[in-house]
């Protein structure tokens, strides 16, 4: 019997997009009759493939930037109440024996309320049960009236209150349609019926893991794009920078990043996602610009990835065995490269309060720091063991049969 799997996305960043379609493409198509709900569907990741696609509405990744940065929360009860409405909408239409959601938090009402079965798939940092000190202060407004010392101080305690605010509208609309309240953001971010670690315990440990939760290992994707025509142009014997800021982290940064890099010697290698357009003219010498590069060989070719911090970069630079420099704003980033720092892959810089002197730094500790690739390619090692696409097929097949 051909089992329907459904594949929801909330398409904020490409993140999310990627990685389920990533793992989508795991599944035979002989056996299962795959559909994928999106806001956007970007050829660049879903070419090739014969997912029946269905287009949802989802907030812009512009709103959702401008609320992050100002500290707002994400999502009102009427905008979770209409993704629902528009998700059981389609659970109708499509019947569905396994939804798989990433990022989407009303999944975890709407396939409730139709009894679906619902995998959620998410990073482990996000985990109650994570073995961790602490959260770390991302960007938010409180930083530029306080500092960085004196928000540092007072976020603990202000964190289970802000927690509980951007957990209230979920909880107030599963308690609409007879559902329990969840707890706070934590619980409502890794909740599902399955949950789907897109990482590994050696960089994101977890204690006493429920039953239904699991590792699938890190969720890696490059772009399918050809080798620009400046490839072959790359000096081999100098230093290089592969500098990519994705589609969410601080863009007005690149530029500070590219000229301190020029400045101490570097090749810089840039992918800007589309979202910044630099002038060829204007560049310093031996910087090399494209909109997307294959990111695992840019990668390979570099002593060191720059990324906005997040898993998606970041993971993909570690399976190269190559450390990171993360610039990161939101807090999902901040966790990502925190992790990677812990383990002494990385070095995590503010973006909110990044200046050419940090960047100095870190660039310099990249060439004169041994330790940060071998951590990294200690990770890389451990990334081999893992086989996220193989796993989350046999993870499937065990879910729908």
């Amino acid at each position: 019997m051909t089992r329907r799997i459904l594949f929801a996305c909330e398409a904020v960043t490409l993140a999310q997009v990627v990685r389920l379609a990533t793992l989508a493409r795991a599944l035979d198509p002989a056996r299962y009759e795959i559909h994928f709900a999106s806001a956007q569907f970007d050829e660049m990741i879903f070419a090739g493939t014969t997912f029946v696609r269905h287009r949802i509405y989802s907030l812009s990744g512009r709103t959702v930037d401008a609320r992050v940065a100002s500290g707002r929360r994400l999502y009102g009860r009427r905008t979770l109440e209409r993704y629902v409405h528009e998700e059981r909408t389609l659970f109708a239409t499509v019947r569905p024996d396994l939804v798989v959601g990433d990022l989407r938090l009303s999944l975890g009402v709407s396939t409730a309320v139709d009894k679906i079965p619902y995998a959620n798939l998410i990073n482990a940092y996000w985990s109650p049960f994570v073995l961790r000190a602490g959260y770390p202060l991302p960007d938010h407004p409180i930083v530029r009236l306080l500092g960085v010392r004196l928000a540092e101080r007072y976020f603990p305690k202000a964190l289970p209150r802000v927690f509980e605010h951007f957990a209230r509208p979920v909880n107030a609309l599963r308690k609409k349609f007879g559902l329990p309240s969840l707890g706070t953001l934590p619980e409502i971010l890794t909740h599902g019926d399955h949950t789907l670690f897109a990482d590994v315990p050696a960089l994101v440990p977890t204690r006493q893991l429920p039953r239904h939760q699991r590792y699938l290992g890190p969720v890696l994707w490059s772009p399918p794009v050809s080798l620009p025509v400046w490839w072959d142009q790359l000096d081999p014997n100098r230093p290089t920078l592969y500098v990519t800021l994705g589609s969410s982290g601080r863009v007005e940064r690149l530029g500070l990043v590219i000229d301190v890099a020029s400045q101490l010697g570097f090749q810089v290698l840039v992918a800007t996602a589309g979202r910044s357009r630099l002038l060829h003219d204007s560049l310093p010498p031996r910087v090399f610009v494209a909109d997307y590069l294959p990111g695992h060989l840019a990668a390979r070719r570099s002593v060191a990835v720059v990324s906005n911090g997040g898993s998606t970069t970041g993971y993909q630079a570690l399976g190269e065995g190559r450390p990171v420099v993360g610039i990161a704003f939101n807090l999902d980033q901040y966790l990502a490269m925190t992790a990677i720092a812990e383990v002494g892959a990385g070095i995590l810089l503010r973006a909110g309060t990044l200046d050419e002197g940090q960047l100095r730094e870190a660039f310099a500790r990249v060439l004169s720091q041994p330790s940060l690739a071998v951590a990294a390619k200690r990770l890389a090692r451990e990334f081999a063991r893992w086989d996220s696409r193989a796993a989350f097929a046999k993870f499937v097949e065990s879910a729908v049969s």
